[in-house]
This record gives C-alpha cells, structure tokens and sequence, in this order.
C-alpha cells in the first residue's frame, strides 16, 4: 500500500518502486495547473465555454413566468385553472433532475467534453420544440401537453450544463491565476445564469412593445425560440474543447470506482451542500417565477404588460451587482464565508420585507417594493447563488466530482420543483388568501427563516475552499483510498486496471 507525504507529492514523486511506469506518467500529479505552458486566453476560453451554457438555465426558466403570463393573457381560466400552469414551470425542473443525475455519471465516467456536446445538442433541439408548441388539429389542450412534454425534456438539457459544464469549468479556472479562480468561476457560471434572469424580462418586455397585446402568441412564441440562440453560439467553442487537465490526470473512468469508500469520505460533506442548495433554490427560482404575477397584483389588472415586465427586469436586474460584486468577494474571503455572510444578509431582509409587505404591495410603492426586493434578491448572490455551486465542484475528488456535483444540484432542483408547487400554497393558506397581505408576507417569511439556515450551516459545517483545493482535495483522496488499500495507480485517463497492493483491494476496497 503506498502513500504520498505533502513534499513528494508537491515534487511530483511517487515513492512506491514497483510504479517506474507509474511515476513517469504521473510526474505532474500535485503540481499547481498554472504552471502550464499556455497563454491568458488559452486557459480562459475553456471555462468560458464550459459554463457560460448556464445562461441557457437562467432565460429558459424564467422566460417561461413571462410565458406563463402571457399564456394567462390568451386562454383565461381556460389555462390558469388547469394544470398546465403549474406543469409547464415545475416539470423542467423535474427533467433538470434526471438530467444532471444521468450527465453528472457520464461526465465521470466517460468524457466531460463530449457529455457537454450532447446536452447543448438536446438545449438546442427543445428550445425550438417548445416555441413551436402545437396541439392535434390546433387543440389548445394539446398545445398546452406538448409546451409541458418538451419543457421535461429541455430539462434534461439543462441538467447536463450543471453537473458537465459547471464541472468542467471549475477544473478549467485550475490553470488561471491563484487569487482569481473563484472570481472567474462565478463570472463563467453564475453571472451568465444572471443575465439570463435579466433578459428573460426584458425580452418579452420589447417583444410585446414590437407585436401589442393583439399578438401575444406571437410573443411568447419569438420569447422561447430565442433560447435556441445561447447554446446554438456555444456549440463551435465546446466542440474545439480538450478534457480539463485535472479530470484527465485524477479519472476513475477507466476503472471500477469503490463506492464505499466514496461514500464514507464524503457522504457529511455531501448531505450539507445537498441542502443548502436545497433551500436556496426553493425560494430563488420560486420568487423568479412567480415575481410578474406578483408585480401584476401590486400594479393592478389595468397595467400594460410591457409595464410588468419592464419592473420585472429592474428586478431582476438587482441579480447583476450582488453576482459581480460577490465574484470577488468569494476570492477575499472565501466562498465558504462569503454564502454565510450573503445568505444571513439576505434573511434579514426578508424579514425586513416581510413586516413592511402592508405598505411595499401597492401601486404607488412599486418603486420602494422592487428595491427591497432587489436588495434580497442581490445578497442571495452574494451568497449561495455565488457559492453554492463553487462549494459543490472544490469540495470533492476530481474522480467522482460531477456525480458529487450532480447530487448536490439534483437536490437544489427539487428544491426549486417543491417551492414552485408549495409558494401558491402558502399564499392560498394564508388568511385572507393569496391576494392578501399575508399572502406576499408569509413567503418571505419563510424564505428569510431558511436563509438564516442556510447561513449558520455555511458557516459551521463547510470546510475552508482556497485558491488549489481542487488539487488539494484529490490528494487527500488518494490518501483515503490508499490507507484502505484501493490502488491508485489505476486513476488517470488510459491507465490500465491495476490489483490493489494488499491483493484484495482490502475490506472496504471492493469496487462497484
């Protein structure tokens, strides 16, 4: 059985003689990425092109509250009385799920690049499936089944741009600069998520300026098919992509991966990270879905829709400086402080909202309401929207990282399913119903308890994340594997499979 002290491993040697073929292979193993021999933009544009295909998450599930609205708009009760109103939001969450589950396995245990290739694919297939949406002989029922069908499968697409593209990019910002990576990171990832948010707004915005309300399904239509674009322009970046370094030197992909032994190195860590993610993406992408509805009620049935929506941008614009500033703020102090700091921030202001919600929620307030609102929107940025996914990819072994990862996110979207299904049931519950005052108190009621939640099990429960963790973090689990008697000369791409050292692979050493 052979294990690696800090210094040899720093100095890329392998101390077990019987692994000449081994040490030569692995000559780089431990040494920090930055060292490559590649320029600026060469280490840049892969964790460009890896993440920025979040973007495609942040339009295609948000547009689809100004759709929703609109959709409101031309059929009635016809469509808000249905199910479909819930199903069309809520079930691309579902096929998130399945996604980033089934893309988080084949990242790890087939290609990272080519994992991405197929769900930009799927991105770009059911993007303009949804926009072209058609019942049988024109039924409006069947529109509505078929818009619900290709939002699961879009799903599905965008699951593979988490637990693939976020994946990937992390590893990729190991060749960059210490005291930037984080930065980079959340500006490849989160902020293109962020952006995505603001033009989900403001494109419905113009396109019903361009159109009138006489030609909503006109709007909601150009609205969805514009999603196509997005991962359409990735699609050349990802296709001159190489395997990060890291995946392709730390890869179980050519051997039997020993679950056991993952599982007890990491399944504390995972559970932690599973449900902050959990709770944040309960009350973000709930309050992003429903927040034109709401601006409706405040600003009353005779509104305009452009005029929602252009408030909804604002609002959703309130994402940008609270993501940029919280980019940097992750490299000062950590991502580990920075989402206790953002997410205790933001329950206080939900709080704060929630006691003010009497005065916020009328038509002559809007101005005030948006802003506070904001403002709690902007700090959950600075939080667990910045961090959460920084957490999920530098806090695990390379070798099963997008599994981890997948996990991890998999339960932030069924966070995001149950708070889409369990917001209308708390405003309906709430006395005096949905349209009353309790009923916009009480969800930011319970969002800020959740962030105080989220903020003391950031801050007492995660580990610290610094600048090489990454590399760190596959050390120490070569060093777990190896004192259970797991051989990890099998790790690495193209490695052929090696029997453990003690000729079993030890009790706990049996791989699945």
């Amino acid at each position: 059985m052979t294990f690696f002290s800090r210094s040899t491993m720093e100095e890329g040697i392998d101390l077990d003689p019987t692994s000449s073929d081994s040490a030569q292979h692995d000559d780089t193993r431990g040494l920090p990425l930055e060292n490559r021999d590649k320029s600026r933009w060469e280490r840049i544009w892969p964790a460009l092109a890896c993440g920025a295909g979040l973007f495609s998450d942040g339009y295609l599930n948000t547009v689809i509250g100004q759709v929703n609205t609109i959709l409101v708009k031309i059929y009635g009760d016809g469509y808000k009385n249905s199910s479909a109103q819930q199903n069309v939001a809520s079930l691309a969450f579902a096929g998130t799920v399945i996604g980033q589950l089934f893309f988080g396995w084949l990242s790890d245990h087939y290609s990272r690049k080519w994992s991405l290739m197929i769900s930009t694919s799927i991105l770009i297939v059911f993007a303009a499936l949804c926009a072209g949406s058609y019942g049988y002989h024109g039924s409006v029922t069947g529109l509505f089944a078929a818009l619900t069908a290709y939002r699961f499968l879009i799903g599905i697409g965008i699951g593979g741009e988490y637990s693939t593209g976020s994946v990937a990019c992390a590893e990729s910002t190991g060749e960059l600069k210490a005291g930037h990576r984080n930065r980079y990171f959340i500006l490849f990832t989160n902020v293109q998520m962020d952006i995505g948010f603001v033009l989900a707004s403001l494109v419905p915005m113009i396109l019903v300026l361009i159109f009138t309300e006489n030609h909503l399904r006109a709007t909601w239509r150009v609205a969805l098919a514009l999603g196509v674009l997005p991962p359409l322009s990735l699609f050349y970046l990802r296709l001159k992509l190489k395997e990060p370094e890291e995946f392709s030197r730390e890869t179980m992909k050519d051997t039997r991966t020993p679950w056991w032994l993952v599982i007890k190195f990491y399944w504390v860590r995972l559970s932690i990270v599973s449900l902050i993610w959990f709770i944040y993406d309960f009350s973000m992408y709930s309050f992003s879905i429903y927040s034109s509805a709401w601006l409706a009620l405040i600003l009353g049935k005779s509104a305009p829709l452009w005029k929602i929506f252009a408030w909804n941008t604002v609002l959703n614009a309130f994402y940008l400086p609270g993501a940029v500033g919280g980019a940097f703020l992750s490299d000062w102090i950590g991502p580990r402080m920075a989402l206790a700091i953002g997410a205790g921030l933001q329950g206080l202001v939900g709080f704060f909202m929630s006691g003010l919600y009497s005065r916020l929620n009328t038509a002559a307030h809007v101005g005030s309401f948006v802003f506070v609102y904001g403002v709690f929107l902007s700090l959950g940025e600075v939080g667990p929207g910045n961090n959460i996914g920084l957490v999920a990819s530098k806090t695990c072994a390379t070798a099963i990282r997008g599994q981890y990862y997948a996990v991890a996110a998999a339960w932030g979207k069924i966070g995001a399913f149950v708070g889409t299904y369990v917001f209308p049931i708390i405003q309906s519950h709430a006395p005096g119903g949905a349209d009353s005052t309790r009923g916009g108190q009480d969800p930011f009621f319970v969002s800020s308890s959740l962030c105080l939640l989220s903020a003391v099990m950031a801050f007492f429960f995660l580990p610290h994340i610094g600048q090489d963790s990454i590399t760190a973090e596959d050390f120490k689990f070569r060093e777990h594997l190896e004192r259970h008697g797991w051989d990890t000369r099998q790790m690495g791409a193209g490695k052929p499979r090696a029997a453990s050292t003690d000729g079993g692979g030890g009790e706990n050493g049996v791989g699945v």
